[in-house]
């Protein structure tokens, strides 16, 4: 795995602030690949319990979404709980348990957010900037913006908007049950993210790729040793 931007992590919040927007602004937002040719997505999770970080990748076949790598990483979670600045606390580690894999996806979908972010900087928007990859934020709660409620079909979606930006969608994958908030992360438009994270999800309200890497991150072994 290599780096397309490093950057150090031991930062102070108002050096990290300065550093989300400097990466945001390396945000590409179209879709730099073709589509029907992606064959792997990995799934990216953390836990943080008791100070240590827990990250876990599963990447999945993206025809039959089942696990064809796996690879966890943990460590302390230095950088302090600021909402907002998250990715200081998770990244360190994410890079770790990604730098294990053997097989490298053709896309990772991050459980949190992408550009539906305040300084437009999630996880999943950072991760796939310093790493120059496409990436998706898949998150399961909003962090910013407003919206309306999505249809009750499977598949229905509305805009997230902040300030009449469009920064995410908010997508009904089952019904009954709450919206996943998805955004861009890098090198992908929004209508693809919300069509791969609909291709990873089978009858749940989460994707396969954050169902198996959150079990990884819980501690839980896929087998695939």
């Amino acid at each position: 795995m290599n780096l397309s931007i490093s950057h150090r992590w031991d930062l102070s919040p108002a050096e990290a602030r300065a550093l989300q927007l400097e990466l945001a602004e390396r945000v590409i937002v179209e879709t730099t690949f073709n589509p029907s040719k992606v064959r792997t997505v990995g799934g990216v999770d953390v836990s943080i319990r008791q100070g240590m970080a827990r990250a876990a990748v599963v990447v999945l076949g993206l025809t039959d979404l089942k696990p064809v790598d796996c690879a966890v990483s943990e460590a302390p979670a230095t950088f302090p709980y600021i909402p907002g600045l998250l990715t200081f606390r998770e990244g360190p580690t994410v890079l770790r348990a990604l730098d294990k894999l053997t097989i490298w996806p053709d896309i990772l979908l991050f459980d949190g957010q992408g550009i539906a972010h305040p300084q437009r900087i999630g996880l999943a928007a950072h991760m796939g900037v310093i790493l120059d990859h496409p990436s998706i934020g898949c998150a399961k709660s909003r962090l910013t913006g407003t919206h309306a409620e999505p249809g009750e079909k499977v598949g229905d979606w509305e805009s997230l908007t902040d300030d009449r930006e469009i920064i995410g969608a908010v997508v009904r994958s089952r019904t009954g049950v709450k919206p996943l908030y998805v955004s861009i992360g890098h090198r992908v438009d929004l209508g693809t993210a919300i069509s791969l994270v609909l291709r990873c999800t089978r009858g749940y309200r989460l994707p396969e790729t954050t169902r198996y890497a959150h079990r990884v991150a819980g501690g839980a072994d896929l087998g695939l040793a």
